[in-house]
């Protein structure tokens, strides 16, 4: 994946992100949640981009 496309990526979801925050009336801890789920999900999904998630699955625990 090229970075280009990895950093438009992340600009999208920050903007997204803050325009929630700023714009849309909620409650503070759904905001709260909804920050952590949307950072949760765009670190996997990087993690994944670059190839660290899918070495770690073979892994045996």
């Amino acid at each position: 994946m090229p970075l280009f496309n990895v950093l438009l990526v992340l600009i999208v979801v920050g903007v997204l992100l803050w325009l929630v925050n700023n714009y849309i009336p909620m409650d503070r801890k759904i905001k709260n949640i909804l920050n952590v789920v949307v950072v949760i999900v765009v670190v996997l999904w990087l993690l994944r981009a670059f190839g660290l998630l899918d070495s770690l699955s073979s892994i045996r625990i």
